[in-house]
């Protein structure tokens, strides 16, 4: 079976960690966000490729879910003695080791997917990993307070400025973004496409944003046209995100924070198949109005088995669209 996943941090790692339980002999590759992707100190950082990596690769820290294992700051704390900034994302010292390997062969020419695939080389991930495009594509988000209107990283946005209310989502560059090497192949030659319990504005919304503006739509167009079933996993759970911040987004794009909601947000044209936590089932009506079949089952990944539980189901429901 060859599963294809569109994935962000946490969340899309967690999931991914769950579906390699549920369907160990899949060939399974991974369309990553980079709409998170920022240069600090001359360092070029993937934050949701290397949570995806670290967390399949066996790296990760076990509590934050992101970054290093037993890892280190003596690089934070001499920048810190040095008064250099930005002192609001702090980078760990193994971590860096990546940064700098990322760093170095782009600047020697090489895209970052040609990256992706040297640094999983070693961390031997058990998926394909393509970043959802080797071009420029952002986030960037517009906030409107006492310092007046102004657009910000949404790594600033949401680690030094830890979320506040959001005016717009912008993604800069994607729309004239080409999808990654092996992007497009990976979505028609899939046997089934999983939207995992990511931000639907952030993570998912940035990939499906690439190449928005080409004449076949880029991302978002090829899972239209693609014959496989998409099934997605809601990331809401009644009122309220599992985790981060996508009640604020979702509001800076006019989108109500509800499993119903993000549904029809991602569209009918996109989704087949949508699950929800068993405590929303009085979403599951309104889901299949819009023309989008819908399930309610256990929806939290309290463990590995109950995420691989919820990828197993998802999987089935992905077979029954199908027959």
């Amino acid at each position: 079976m060859k599963i294809t996943v569109l994935a962000g941090g946490v969340g899309g790692a967690r999931f991914l960690e769950g579906l390699l339980v549920a369907a160990p002999d899949a060939e399974v590759t991974v369309i990553g966000n980079v709409g998170d992707d920022i240069t600090l100190h001359g360092l070029r950082v993937c934050a949701d490729l290397d949570t995806v990596m670290y967390t399949l690769g066996g790296g990760i820290h076990p509590e934050q879910r992101w970054g290093r294992d037993e890892e280190s700051f003596g690089v934070a704390r001499e920048l810190a003695e040095y008064g250099v900034g930005p002192d609001w994302f702090t980078l760990g010292d193994k971590d860096i080791a990546t940064h700098l390997v990322r760093t170095q062969m782009l600047e020697a020419g090489y895209p970052l997917s040609a990256v992706t695939e040297a640094l999983c080389a070693r961390w031997k991930p058990g998926v394909r990993l393509l970043p959802a495009t080797d071009d420029r594509a952002e986030t960037h988000v517009v906030l409107e307070d006492e310092d007046g209107r102004r657009a910000v990283h949404f790594q600033e946005y949401w680690v030094r400025l830890h979320a506040p209310a959001a005016r717009e989502i912008v993604f800069v560059g994607a729309d004239e973004a080409k999808p990654g090497p092996g992007v497009l192949e990976a979505i028609a030659a899939a046997d089934v496409v999983l939207l995992p319990p990511s931000n639907p504005v952030v993570s998912i919304g940035a990939i499906l944003a690439v190449g928005a503006g080409s004449p076949d739509g880029g991302i978002r167009g090829a899972l239209t046209r693609v014959q496989a079933p998409v099934v997605g996993l809601s990331p809401i759970i009644g009122d309220a995100p599992v985790r981060g911040m996508a009640d604020k987004v979702l509001a800076a794009v006019g989108v109500q924070t509800s499993p119903s909601a993000v549904a029809e947000y991602l569209g009918a044209d996109l989704l087949d198949g949508w699950l929800v936590h068993d405590a929303d089932a009085a979403h599951v009506a309104k889901v299949e109005q819009e023309g989008i079949r819908c399930q309610a089952i256990p929806l939290l990944m309290t463990d590995q088995e109950a995420t691989a539980a919820m990828a197993r189901t998802a999987l089935a429901f992905a077979a029954e669209l199908a027959a």
